[in-house]
């Protein structure tokens, strides 16, 4: 959920235990609740959605979950509320971080949210405070295994991408669209290849090197604690240098 890197984004939840996997489950459920009570539970006319329906699968969820989740979502007796916050501010060494939250109890996840930051060395801001420095993209993965980059290259640019990106030391081709034409572009290219992930994403413009081993000990801490946290869904930031997923 955290991080910059797509695919080590990916490793990090294919490694999840069983209790971690449940907790993504749980965060694209409370997703897709919002989604239906705001645009319906026809995922052709709702492309919200429709694209979570296809990120749950990415993320193995079963077809019968999301059917289950999006009945839920329209029984008349859920009173399941949930309000979508955003918190900004900066970990050690001046890394941006933008936490994205769907919480019942503003309350509490505010309180949440500065302690993580006061904690571990760094400060929550204003609204506005560092996503000047991030821009929201939307972001496909293709394992690059057996597939020519120069062809999907191609395939991506004529389904309506804006950039492509193969980086030497990934192992998936990324793919870049406006936000808007997320579901078009991952639509056109899910018939021709596997994708690992399609998501709108907050994409860095600038990236900082965390120094000092006790900064980077309260940064991963950082992460960590959000990442933990049930009312998060996605947390992003710039950190250039962030360890490796064990």
């Amino acid at each position: 959920m955290s991080g910059h890197s797509k695919w080590k984004n990916i490793m990090h939840k294919k490694g999840k235990t069983d209790a971690q996997r449940a907790k993504v489950f749980s965060r694209i459920g409370r997703e897709i609740s919002m989604a239906v009570k705001e645009g319906g539970a026809d995922p052709t006319s709702n492309s919200k959605l429709r694209d979570l329906i296809a990120k749950a699968k990415q993320n193995n969820v079963p077809n019968e979950n999301i059917d289950r989740l999006i009945k839920k979502a329209q029984d008349a007796g859920n009173t399941e509320n949930y309000e979508d916050i955003t918190y900004e501010g900066y970990g050690p060494c001046g890394v941006a971080v933008i936490v994205e939250t769907l919480t019942d109890n503003r309350n509490r996840t505010a309180g949440d949210m500065r302690h993580y930051f006061d904690k571990f060395g760094g400060n929550l801001g204003q609204s506005g405070s560092v996503s000047w420095m991030f821009e929201k993209k939307g972001v496909i993965a293709i394992e690059k295994e057996g597939l020519d980059a120069d062809t999907v290259m191609m395939d991506a640019l004529e389904a309506g991408a804006a950039d492509f990106a193969d980086e030497a030391d990934e192992e998936v081709y990324t793919v870049y669209t406006d936000p808007n034409e997320l579901s078009v572009v991952r639509e056109a290219l899910e018939r021709k290849y596997t994708l690992l992930s399609s998501e709108n994403e907050m994409v860095p413009s600038t990236y900082v090197t965390v120094e000092g081993d006790e900064n980077l000990k309260k940064m991963g801490l950082l992460l960590e604690h959000l990442d933990d946290n049930d009312d998060v869904q996605n947390v992003w930031h710039n950190w250039e240098n962030e360890p490796d997923e064990e």
